[in-house]
């Protein structure tokens, strides 16, 4: 049930036009990872080339939104981990000073079938994961236990609502954590999820959906079931809907599929990289990406990388090896999403021993170089790209910032605090500043 407590904000214009150095939503102005940003630092710490740092009231996976003088954050806030009760947070900083502008308990407490706690489901991550997205005007947060709550810039409550009680509980291995995605006029959110009760939750032949909503009420404008024939957590995906050439991509259930803004209706579909859907464990968790007239999608699990040719006439341009072995050039991801900037596409495999970043042809997927980042944690951020250089950070909240041009590392730096694991956070750019989510801090790094 939709709780609409602003009507009047109808009345408000959303254009979902990008200002010149905002990060509006989780993958940037061109949904890709990338912007035309100049300036930034090479070279930062903790205490060098600090604009300002804020202290977080708790951790969260989301990227960090920068839209005109504002920052959209999400945490979760542990009031008692003993008992489970802890606070989902929608908070928004001051641009210039970092200070905190506003901070809202934005969590309705629901927890399916009485699982989990208030602010996580398993022990990998919480409920704030997926990142915030707005217009200018509006600012959505989805958090994965299904709140779905949307205020003014300013702070005011405009609409609620919880997917899981409007839909049925969600069915997924672990916490559900898609990013919303704004785009034209409609507010989208994709369920991409297991057709059978799991761990207790959901339950049987549970379907698969896109749901498209206004932003300005929250109401539904249509669900479009997605079906798929893959199997178990193969059904599963926690990607974001990405927008391209007047179409929606979505990745998940073994297959990419192109579809309609204004009816959901699927246009085409391409797949599979599980041929018999036989492997019933490979979840998603990157989303496409598209660059120089391909779609880049990452099989699972140390799979190929596939670039396919959009459309009517959809087909498969080429594959990677994928399947990393030692002292050889890879091509593989797992969970970070690629990042296309500067006419190449960069894939970061971030498990395992040897944590990679590779640069490669669009067209061909020709492999340009690969860098070993010599990471003792795991890697699940996406890579960032601007001013010639790509971003990113690992568990522990250490960054690293590479050339685009040759894959040397210019620069690495401790970020997060002694201790630290399970930072996830993209790096947002702004202007001429990087924006840093580590687990207790956000940095605003540049000049």
């Amino acid at each position: 049930m939709i709780k609409n407590l602003i009507p009047t904000l109808a009345v408000l214009s959303l254009s979902f036009s990008t200002l010149a150095g905002d990060w509006t939503n989780w993958r940037g102005p061109n949904y890709n990872g990338a912007t035309i940003a100049t300036g930034l630092p090479t070279k930062f710490s903790k205490t060098e080339n600090i604009v300002w740092k804020t202290a977080l009231p708790g951790a969260s996976a989301a990227t960090p939104i920068i839209s005109g003088n504002h920052v959209f954050l999400t945490a979760a806030q542990i009031e008692d981990a003993g008992s489970g009760k802890g606070k989902l947070l929608a908070m928004c900083l001051d641009r210039k000073s970092g200070k905190v502008l506003w901070e809202r308990n934005a969590g309705s407490g629901y927890r399916p079938n009485g699982d989990g706690a208030d602010y996580r489901l398993d022990n990998r991550t919480n409920y704030a994961s997926p990142s915030p997205v707005t217009d200018g005007e509006v600012v959505v947060f989805f958090f994965g236990n299904g709140d779905l709550v949307a205020f003014t810039v300013k702070g005011d409550l405009v609409w609620q609502r919880n997917i899981q009680k409007d839909y049925g509980d969600f069915t997924f291995q672990w916490t559900f954590a898609a990013t919303p995605t704004l785009y034209e006029d409609k507010l989208y959110l994709p369920i991409l999820q297991r057709d059978e009760e799991v761990k207790g939750r959901g339950k049987a032949n549970n379907p698969s959906f896109i749901l498209a909503m206004d932003p300005k009420s929250g109401k539904t404008l249509w669900k479009h079931v997605r079906p798929s024939d893959a199997n178990k957590e193969s059904l599963e995906s926690f990607g974001t809907i990405i927008p391209h050439n007047g179409e929606l991509l979505i990745a998940g259930g073994d297959v990419l599929t192109g579809h309609d803004p204004e009816t959901g209706k699927e246009h085409w579909r391409w797949g599979t990289w599980n041929p018999g859907h036989r492997e019933q464990w490979w979840r998603l968790v990157p989303s496409p990406v598209v660059g120089d007239g391909v779609v880049l999608v990452c099989a699972p699990k140390r799979q190929p990388v596939y670039a396919i040719t959009p459309g009517e006439n959809t087909k498969l341009a080429w594959k990677s090896e994928g399947q990393i072995s030692r002292n050889k050039d890879v091509l593989t991801s797992d969970v970070c999403t690629p990042l296309f900037y500067e006419g190449k596409f960069f894939v970061v495999y971030g498990e395992g021993r040897d944590k990679t970043i590779a640069a490669c042809e669009p067209k061909s997927g020709k492999i340009h170089w690969t860098t070993n980042l010599q990471s003792r944690k795991l890697i699940r951020c996406s890579p960032t790209g601007a001013d010639g250089k790509i971003y990113l950070q690992n568990h522990g909240g250490e960054v690293y910032v590479i050339d685009a041009k040759n894959g040397k590392i210019l620069h690495r730096t401790e970020m997060g605090e002694g201790g630290d694991d399970q930072t996830r956070s993209s790096i947002a750019i702004a202007g001429k500043q990087l924006f840093i989510r580590t687990n207790t801090m956000i940095y605003c790094v540049g000049k």
